[in-house]
């Protein structure tokens, strides 16, 4: 038996140094621990039955209760399989990293050619000593994009999370406004039917009937609005929730009450620079670029660079040994244009970061102003408006107990108090949209908030009368 040579030892150590290893979580640790500093919810990643199973029991226990906009949030980062599928962009990402930990597998051929009687075999192992020697910063490169990935990942859990919270608020709210449309409904009926048989004995006029037949038209038509609004806000709930039977979803009957007062808080724009983690993300891209434009300038005239054994034999000569190095001679393309493509990437990535930071403060300081205005406008509404349309509809009530008003100017004072409760819920609403906005810049980039048009009750037909 032959003694292995030196190079045969030094490859077999740079094989067993080359093998890199998965780690257990795939990386997931991370994103679980982030979801829970910053909102308190868990997030899985189902990759196995058992897993899924486990997550599905915990979905059907909390769809059997009235569902709050926690509940409806834990569900989401539970069961969407829109999340599901980005999560294994983390594998797809940890792949790439432990690839660039490997040694490049080496080349080997084998070949034959006769001359008359003879027969000439050669042989010969490549390895690509390039790769080998770029491996560090290679996988130092892919690291970081893997740790770009898991924070893309985890603003993509957080997003989705905020995602369903206004997505629940809306649902909630258009819920809420199609029940007072319907009652707004019942009254404008009464008083279209009061009108019809009060014309049909001649006690009132053809263009009163008509005014209160038209009322009585657009509030159906605010009716049907309302419903079609209550069908769409609870179908994108569902769709981010990620259920199939819409009939489990159990919503309640109104929003939450407005807090007692906004906590206090001081100075947003450093919390966003501190915390947000899209500034995070282009802070490890521009560091990846840079690396690779180090490794782009150092390796700018070596395309190719093999390393080879070489072993020839026939049957009249004994056994050739050698070794031989190849390159690519840079006559034509001396890589200039990869390490100009690599400085304009460089640059462009810093011209984003840049804006990345500017539209962050921005964007807090929007959301932050957003939410005080709507405070404000939802207590104005709810502490000024609804009690002076309640004092004017009591007003109106004993008046009409003692026969100073009619029945129509009661039944006008009634649609002018659900235009009241219609415009309070709306602000209220509004109000929980902008607290979620906030919440979401300080983390990451917000999203736009989709506000659904609640149909607003139809102007007054009968104040007149």
């Amino acid at each position: 038996m032959r003694k292995p040579t030196p190079i045969a030892l030094a490859m077999l150590s740079l094989v067993l140094s080359g093998c890199a290893s998965f780690s257990k979580d795939g990386g997931f640790d991370a994103i679980e621990t982030a979801t829970r500093s910053h909102i308190q919810k868990d997030v899985v990643w189902t990759r196995d039955d058992a897993t899924r199973e486990r997550v599905q029991k915990r979905v059907d226990a909390l769809l059997e209760k009235t569902l709050s906009a926690d509940d409806a949030v834990q569900i989401a980062l539970l069961n969407n399989p829109g999340l599901q599928a980005a999560l294994n962009t983390l594998g797809i990402a940890e792949a790439d990293w432990a690839a660039a930990q490997r040694l490049p597998n080496p080349g080997f051929s084998i070949g034959r050619s006769t001359r008359g009687s003879e027969i000439e075999w050669e042989r010969s192992l490549h390895f690509n000593l390039a790769r080998i020697l770029t491996m560090p910063m290679r996988a130092d490169i892919e690291q970081r994009l893997f740790e770009q990935t898991r924070r893309n990942l985890t603003l993509e859990v957080l997003r989705l999370a905020s995602d369903t919270r206004k997505a629940w608020y809306t649902a909630v709210a258009a819920a809420e406004t199609a029940q007072v449309q319907r009652e707004a409904m019942e009254a404008a009926e009464a008083g279209a039917e009061l009108a019809r048989r009060m014309a049909e004995v001649g006690n009132w006029s053809k263009l009163k009937q008509a005014r209160e037949q038209s009322f009585y038209a657009d509030t159906a038509l605010a009716v049907a609005r309302a419903e079609q609004s209550r069908t769409q806000t609870r179908e994108r709930l569902v769709r981010l929730l990620g259920v199939a039977d819409a009939a489990k979803l159990k919503l309640p009957s109104r929003l939450p009450d407005l807090p007692a007062s906004l906590p206090q808080l001081a100075n947003v724009e450093q919390q966003a620079m501190d915390s947000r983690l899209d500034l995070q993300m282009v802070k490890l891209e521009s560091e990846a670029l840079a690396k690779n434009l180090d490794l782009t300038r150092r390796t700018r005239f070596i395309n190719v660079l093999e390393f080879g054994i070489a072993n020839n034999t026939s049957n009249e000569e004994q056994m050739q040994h050698g070794y031989e190095i190849s390159f690519e001679l840079p006559l034509f393309d001396w890589g200039q244009s990869r390490v100009l493509a690599a400085e304009s990437r460089y640059r462009q990535m810093l011209a984003r970061a840049r804006e990345t930071a500017i539209n962050a403060r921005s964007e807090v300081r929007e959301a932050h102003a957003m939410l005080q205005n709507q405070y404000a406008v939802a207590r104005h509404v709810r502490d000024e408006v609804l009690p002076l349309k309640k004092r004017i509809s009591e007003e109106n009530l004993l008046r009409y107990n003692g026969m100073l008003i009619g029945v129509f100017e009661l039944l006008a004072d009634a649609r002018s108090q659900l235009a009241a409760v219609n415009t309070a819920i709306e602000s209220s609403r509004d109000f929980w949209l902008a607290e979620a906005d906030l919440q979401m810049a300080l983390i990451g980039t917000p999203g736009k908030t989709m506000v659904t048009n609640t149909a607003a009750a139809p102007s007054d037909a009968g104040g007149g009368h």
